[in-house]
């Protein structure tokens, strides 16, 4: 199967969209820590210490992700290359490692995406044991 110069071109559009949203992420996550880390130096709290933890880890997910979505982006257009260059074989290799590296930083993706909707549930396990603690108080009724 003949492989075309306009079709590592494909990858363009969603790659770049996908690095964005990937930045967004990296700023939003950056800009909690800041916040967690300042909230910890006022009250040393355990919680605070683990949330940072978490945050690392999705950080290091994030930067992975955001290389492996480059690679995919430098890979599709040195494909565009050697297909300009005649080399069909080669091409066709280069563009699959191409997909790899773009299914490669969705499933690291996949796998902060996890670990950041595990956090939200804590918080909201959170609030929510505290809500069924007041409602099995009984409730003094004055007179």
């Amino acid at each position: 199967m003949p492989l075309h110069v306009e079709t590592p071109t494909l990858l363009f559009s969603a790659t770049s969209l996908i690095l964005l949203a990937y930045t967004n992420r990296f700023l939003t996550v950056a800009t909690i820590i800041r916040g967690l880390k300042k909230a910890y130096k006022e009250k040393e709290n355990r919680l605070i210490l683990l949330e940072i933890k978490n945050l690392n880890l999705r950080l290091t997910l994030i930067r992975y992700m955001q290389m492996a979505g480059v690679l995919s982006l430098f890979l599709s257009v040195f494909t565009m290359l050697v297909l300009f260059l005649d080399y069909q074989l080669t091409g066709i290799y280069l563009f699959g490692f191409s997909l790899l590296s773009l299914l490669l930083s969705l499933g690291l993706c996949f796998w902060e995406i996890n670990i950041s909707v595990d956090a939200l549930r804590l918080h909201l396990s959170d609030l929510t044991h505290k809500e069924l603690e007041k409602e099995q108080q009984p409730s003094v009724i004055e007179k």
